[in-house]
């Protein structure tokens, strides 16, 4: 026997996840706007990737 379906739980999940990407894309696009903008300054770039040298 099938599941009855959950529409409106569905539609919900799937906009959930849209919104999530949304943010990160908008998050990104914002982090890469500041970098560009730090760089047009002068300002070396700080890529949060990087390792600093640790002292020992």
């Amino acid at each position: 026997m099938a599941r009855k379906p959950n529409y409106n739980f569905e539609r919900n999940e799937r906009d959930r996840v849209k919104a999530e990407k949304k943010a990160a894309r908008a998050a990104a696009k914002l982090e890469a706007k500041e970098r560009k903008a730090a760089e047009a300054e002068g300002q070396p770039a700080s890529n949060p990737d990087e390792e600093l040298p640790s002292e020992d």
